[in-house]
């Protein structure tokens, strides 16, 4: 009887074994991953319906797993995008707030000349007539040399207007002593006491200083703005090396070749990865502050002594006090300037007559306030810009030391901060243990996480520091008062984006920089002359060293 009972019992254990076997592979299916595998539009037929043997497997943890080797590899291209994707939303944001506020900056200086302009032609014509028609190229040219200043930089501001102030007084000369003809020669003589006499009153002295310093801190912070759009958009588009893409699966995807599909990345896991893989625009925060403090100072002038708009919109009221200044101190200008310069020849009787006929010049010239002036473009007006810009730039600060935590909350990439047993740590789902890395290159030494090389900082990055640091300077010089200009020759071969490092492409310098100062000296020529001037060696020496260090890293 024994003898029957032992294959029965053996027969009953075979079949619960059986039995267990069958529920665990029931617990075991794939089919969830399956979905959201095919969810993202890849071929069914790569994903196994249960679970089979993970010794394929080069980057997420071996064993029993849902994932076949394509779906490893088609993965590991998709966790690439999503990481950019995610990078690329937080920084298109930013890039987005300074590209409209250039445009509208731009849109106000432009509009606010064009309403300057048109202002002084429309009082001239009223208050001079026909003696404005006859000399309104000389106020057509002053415009125009604004406006180029404005949009080029080529433009010395103080030796335009000195030459535009002797231009007018050659002109202004020759009208209240009509009864003379005046030489070319003698009408030169004539601007070189300019100075001098003051024919003008202080008008031409106030007016050059506050349209300098005016033009300066506008224009440099137009292009404070451009410059911080560019940076943003060339550094928003990152190609993560080998080993960043390998984390961003092991973090992104892995989890769900465990069927973990509804877990996700712990949120310090998420931090060290994307520290390690975000490392090099972690190097660009100090720059980045220090921009933006400066355009905070900038923006400080704009709204209060260097506010251009408090100077071209009462420019042609000056500019007519200035020539009744003339006219009521021409006898003493034209007596100095007959000693000076020599007594001019009498116009024959006829001629005389004629000339002061065509004048017209003390009848006509009175004062004129129109009622209305024009003291807004673009729609807005320059505070309210300001104020707007001093807000967007306050929130951009410390921008690129926050970018790995930005992405990190966004809840496609990680778990909340409040969630830290039931998230994916890389292995399973438990708590991350490990403590997250701080940012920059020279921090990513012992991330547990992303393999980073620190003694290869990336050549885009390098270049993007020295954009900052360059417009900065001339931020702190336009804060000052004084004009600091360069040129972008290259906007277009800057790399494909952050990572690329310029491995297989030169990498042309970005900049050329010019310093002048009010007298339209450049610095090599006072260097030449009279020896570098003790405020603009450090200016200098930091952009030499900037360029030897991207230099070195061309050379490597």
């Amino acid at each position: 009887m024994a003898r029957f009972v032992l294959p029965a019992l053996l027969c009953t254990l075979a079949a619960l074994s059986a039995a267990l076997l069958a529920a665990e592979l029931k617990s075991k299916s794939c089919s969830e991953v399956r979905r959201l595998y095919v969810s993202k539009g890849f071929d069914k037929n790569d994903a196994p319906t249960h679970e089979i043997n993970g010794d394929h497997l080069k980057i997420c943890p071996q064993g029993y797993t849902c994932c076949s080797q394509e779906m490893e590899e088609k993965y590991s291209l998709q966790s690439k995008d999503d990481f950019k994707s995610v990078v690329s939303e937080q920084c298109n944001h930013l890039q987005a707030v300074f590209a409209s506020r250039y445009k509208k900056f731009d849109e106000f200086f432009k509009e606010l000349l064009e309403n300057a302009e048109k202002s002084l032609n429309d009082m001239f014509v009223k208050t001079y007539g026909h003696l404005y028609m006859q000399n309104s190229e000389l106020f057509k040219d002053l415009f125009e040399e604004l406006k180029r200043y404005y949009v080029a930089g080529n433009v010395n501001l103080e030796e335009m207007l000195n030459d535009f102030w002797a231009r007018l007084l050659e002109r202004m000369f020759r009208l209240v002593n009509s009864q003379y003809h005046f030489t070319d020669d003698y009408l030169e003589c004539v601007s070189k006491y300019t100075e001098q006499l003051k024919p003008f009153g202080d008008v031409p002295r106030k007016l050059k200083l506050q349209v300098t310093r005016a033009f300066v801190a506008a224009r440099t912070f137009a292009q404070g703005l451009a410059v911080a759009r560019d940076v943003v958009s060339k550094v928003s588009v990152v190609n993560p090396t080998a080993q960043c893409t390998h984390a961003l699966l092991k973090m992104i995807y892995c989890s769900h070749c465990q069927g973990l599909v509804t877990v996700k990345p712990c949120y310090n896991y998420c931090s060290n990865i994307m520290r390690g893989c975000l490392a090099n625009q972690g190097d660009l925060d100090f720059e980045w502050n220090n921009f933006i403090d400066a355009m905070l100072m900038v923006a400080e002038r704009l709204e209060g002594p260097f506010n251009i708009e408090s100077v071209m919109d009462p420019i042609d009221v000056k500019i007519s006090d200035a020539i009744m200044n003339m006219q009521e101190n021409s006898v003493q200008v034209s007596q100095k300037v007959f000693q000076g310069c020599g007594p001019p020849k009498p116009l024959p009787a006829g001629r005389i007559s004629r000339s002061i006929s065509e004048s017209a010049f003390s009848a006509r010239f009175r004062p004129f306030h129109p009622e209305e002036r024009p003291t807004t473009a673009a729609g807005t007006s320059l505070d309210r810009l300001v104020t707007d810009v001093k807000e967007k730039l306050k929130q951009a600060k410390k921008f690129w030391s926050s970018l790995p935590s930005n992405v990190c909350n966004d809840e496609r990439m990680a778990a909340g901060n409040g969630n830290e047993d039931d998230c994916w740590n890389g292995k399973g789902k438990s708590r991350y243990l490990f403590a997250v890395t701080g940012n920059g290159l020279a921090n990513q030494g012992n991330n547990p996480e992303v393999q980073v090389d620190t003694s290869k900082p990336d050549i885009l990055i390098l270049r993007q520091i020295m954009a900052l640091r360059v417009m900065t300077s001339k931020m702190k010089n336009a804060y000052n008062g004084n004009d600091v200009d360069f040129f972008d020759i290259s906007d277009e071969s800057s790399g494909e984006g952050s990572g690329s490092g310029c491995e297989y492409q030169q990498c042309p310098p970005e900049f050329e920089y010019n310093a002048t100062d009010h007298s339209g000296k450049s610095v090599s020529d006072k260097a030449s002359s009279a020896g570098v001037p003790a405020g603009a060696r450090p200016y200098l020496l930091t952009v030499f060293c900037i360029l030897f260090l991207v230099m070195q890293g061309e050379w490597r």
